[in-house]
């Protein structure tokens, strides 16, 4: 592979990160217009999330991003991307990201880092595989908590 994949690479996913956050600017699943990202992404696009999130999962295909930015949506109330910073050799590259995001079923605040390994062929994203730090805390922030049933009386 050449630098100048390399280059295009990072710019194909610099172009999509601004799209990105044009599409939730602009009220993001169900109200933004997915059109502002369908370019970045190849049409049979494959997102490996997880299972122990609450957006776990294969999501596949435009439609399948689709559904997974709303099913993120429904969980935070906002995820920040603060900082990125990209590392691509050829079709692959490497995005660590810093996230800030609120869960909207319990408020909580959390600050962690996303490793992300990206897949570019023929200028569009086909493969996304996110790897988090720790998924368990992640899952709790996000979790509203049940009350402990209180302890029978002697």
């Amino acid at each position: 592979m050449t630098n100048s994949t390399a280059t295009d690479s990072v710019a194909i996913l610099t172009g999509m990160y601004a799209a990105e956050a044009e599409y939730l600017a602009a009220g993001g699943p169900g109200e933004g217009p997915f059109d502002l990202l369908a370019p970045f992404f190849a049409p049979d696009v494959v997102l490996h999330q997880a299972d122990g999130l609450p957006y776990g999962g294969t999501w596949r295909g435009h439609e399948g991003l689709e559904r997974f930015f709303l099913a993120m949506s429904q969980v935070w109330e906002t995820f920040d991307m603060a900082e990125q910073d990209f590392l691509a050799t050829g079709e692959t590259a490497v995005v660590l990201t810093e996230v800030r995001a609120r869960a909207r079923a319990t408020g909580r605040e959390l600050t962690f880092p996303i490793v992300q390994t990206i897949s570019v062929k023929d200028g569009r994203i086909c493969e996304v595989r996110p790897f988090y730090w720790d998924t368990a805390a992640i899952a709790d922030a996000c979790v509203a908590s049940t009350p402990a049933a209180p302890s029978p009386t002697a």
